[in-house]
């Protein structure tokens, strides 16, 4: 069981409610000892004075700021401590912010908060029943070991987090820090409609649900293979080569035979992969002639438009579609059924956010995962979940 790091108050007007931080990941980071080679001696850093060598006690040292070489402005530990922040008793939320307009850079840790104890389970779950059907997120200054954090309070998954974060002066502008960044309408920049409906064709063909379960860390996993190995007494084989840049030359080249490598990838080896992914080619091509002949700008920008709501163009090269969209059912005369027939209409604006989850990862609803609540609630509302599902006729 973990111990909370900080207890306090987290109040939003008049609401408040005793809450307890707790840190929300760890570090598998496999620990090393410096020793000195052919001996188990350890080796220690020391604190040392630069000039004489000798070894400084931690009582003696002090803080300076470097105006010019050699000179400094002495700044002693209490002097510090008395414009301390120190230890905040409460995490007071002063606004409340869309998510969507948090750019991802500024989250920098994030913690979970648990009400201190079960009989303030009811607010608890007022503020993050609410925080989540708002989709916002609620801003606070909070001190804590020292420091002032700007705080970010929101739902996740039927809980409550918070994210410190970074100031605003602490984020970097790319264009000032990488030197290399092509320039907006240089020829650098200048891509043609045929790769690009093909780089787009392979996004397509390659996207995913986002689970976290999938991926994991290799290297730490090569590290206890390494130490098992030498352990053991075992030969170390060479590291894998790195994979060599794409050349810009053959671009079309290397979006056709990544086409094929998914295609190869994602269907049973039939020997007529190839013949896919050439059919695939050909279509892209078809594709980025019609972009070309004038109405094809316009049906670029809505197949963008698809593709960035959730919505894959059809795939060509014998790819089954992993749509889920429930399409009418014909009868033997050929006219459309209902495919809501006998079906109980559900009220789905009173769940939250996570039982709208469930919802939709039981609907298979593709990029359920990337949806706010409303999005969740409309989507699974057009599957014919909801109150708003209309019989087809």
């Amino acid at each position: 069981m973990a111990r909370p790091i900080w207890s306090g108050i987290l109040s939003f007007g008049l609401v408040s409610v005793p809450v307890s931080l707790y840190a929300a990941t760890e570090n598998h980071t496999v620990a090393f000892r410096q020793i000195q080679r052919g001996t188990s001696d350890r080796v220690r850093n020391k604190r040392a004075n630069e000039r004489t060598g000798e070894e400084v006690a931690f009582g003696d040292i002090v803080k300076g700021f470097e105006l010019a070489e050699g000179e400094y402005v002495v700044v002693e530990p209490d002097e510090l401590d008395r414009i301390s922040p120190g230890r905040s008793k409460t995490i007071e939320i002063t606004g409340f912010v869309d998510l969507e307009q948090v750019e991802p850079i500024y989250f920098d840790t994030t913690y979970y908060l648990g009400p201190k104890g079960k009989e303030y389970g009811k607010v608890y779950t007022l503020l993050h029943r609410a925080l989540e059907r708002a989709n916002r997120a609620g801003i606070a200054m909070f001190s804590m070991r020292g420091k002032e954090y700007l705080t970010a309070v929101r739902s996740e998954n039927g809980i409550l987090t918070a994210h410190t974060m970074h100031f605003a002066d602490e984020v970097r502008d790319p264009h000032n820090e990488i030197p290399t960044l092509p320039a907006a309408g240089s020829d650098t920049t200048t891509v043609s409609n045929r790769e690009l409906a093909m780089a787009q064709q392979l996004v397509d063909m390659l996207t995913v649900d986002w689970n976290p379960e999938n991926y994991r860390d290799t290297f730490e996993e090569k590290v206890h293979e390494l130490i098992a190995a030498k352990q053991s007494g075992q030969e170390i084989t060479a590291p894998e080569a790195a994979p060599t840049p794409s050349n810009v030359l053959d671009m079309m080249d290397i979006l056709g035979r990544s086409l094929e490598s998914a295609k190869t990838a994602s269907t049973p080896a039939t020997g007529d992969a190839k013949a896919a992914a050439a059919a695939s080619t050909k279509t892209a091509d078809k594709k980025a002639k019609s972009s070309r002949t004038g109405a094809g700008t316009e049906t670029g920008a809505a197949a963008g438009r698809a593709s960035a709501s959730g919505h894959r163009p059809k795939e060509t090269g014998g790819k089954k579609s992993t749509s889920t969209r429930a399409r009418p059912a014909t009868s033997a005369t050929g006219k459309k059924t209902s495919t809501a027939a006998g079906r109980r209409k559900e009220d789905l604006s009173g769940l939250t956010k996570a039982e709208l989850y469930k919802k939709a990862t039981a609907a298979h609803l593709p990029h359920r995962s990337t949806m706010t609540r409303d999005e969740l609630q409309h989507a699974l509302e057009k599957t014919g979940h909801g109150r708003h599902l209309r019989s087809a006729s």
